[in-house]
C-alpha cells in the first residue's frame, strides 16, 4: 500500500498542476485572477469550499496525529495540501505515515 500511496501522491502533484499551469499561461500568472476562476459559479464555489474543508481536516488530523505519533515527517503534507491540494496531501500523509508501521 506504501508504494500505492506515493503513485497517487505524485498524480495528485502532476495532473491539478498540469491544468494550474495550463491556466495560468493562458491567462496571466495573476492568482487573484485564479481565484476569482474558482468562484465563477455555484458549483466552482461548492467544489472550492468542499476542497477547503477536506484541506482544514486534514491539517488538523496531521497536525494531532504528527504531536501523538511523534513523527514530524507528516508535518510535509501541510505545504503540500495548501500548495498543491487534498489531491497531493492526504496520499503524501499516508505515505509517510506509513514508514512508521514498516
Amino acid at each position: 500500500m506504501r508504494y500505492l500511496y506515493l503513485a497517487l501522491a505524485v498524480w495528485g502533484t502532476i495532473h491539478p498542476m498540469s491544468w494550474f499551469i495550463g491556466w495560468f499561461n493562458a491567462n496571466s500568472w495573476d492568482l487573484m485572477a485564479m481565484v476569482d476562476a474558482w468562484h465563477a459559479n455555484q458549483a466552482t464555489s461548492g467544489l472550492v469550499w468542499d476542497l477547503t474543508i477536506a484541506a482544514v481536516t486534514l491539517t488538523v488530523w496531521v497536525i494531532t496525529e504528527s504531536i501523538r505519533t511523534r513523527n514530524w515527517a507528516g508535518l510535509i503534507a501541510i505545504p503540500a495540501t495548501f500548495g498543491i491540494g487534498v489531491s497531493c496531501g492526504l496520499p503524501l500523509y499516508l505515505f509517510l505515515r506509513s514508514r512508521a508501521d514498516t
